[in-house]
């Protein structure tokens, strides 16, 4: 299991708790501290069992009212960061 944490720029959340399978490939759990409560735990189901690739081709770009970014976009970040580990 990689377990990764990733601090978020831009957006309402203080950080992405990632966890992937050993491989990096596939997403076993992910969480956030802040944000849409609601809505963060409703992604972070719907992405459980994902692939890691799949997950960041959705929802990389995706943005949040006026802002550039937004917490499914920072998650793509986090994703990309913890499978780029598991390579290491």
């Amino acid at each position: 299991m990689i377990n990764y944490d990733y601090t978020p720029h831009g957006v309402c959340s203080r950080a992405i708790h990632v966890s992937l399978t050993d491989d990096g490939s596939t997403i076993d759990h992910v969480s956030f501290e802040g944000g849409c409560n609601g809505n963060l735990k409703a992604i972070s189901k719907l992405v459980a069992g994902q692939p890691v690739a799949r997950i960041v081709d959705i929802l990389k770009g995706n943005t949040c009212g006026p802002r550039p970014t937004s917490c499914a976009d920072q998650l793509t970040h986090a994703l990309t960061e913890a499978a780029e580990k598991a390579r290491a």
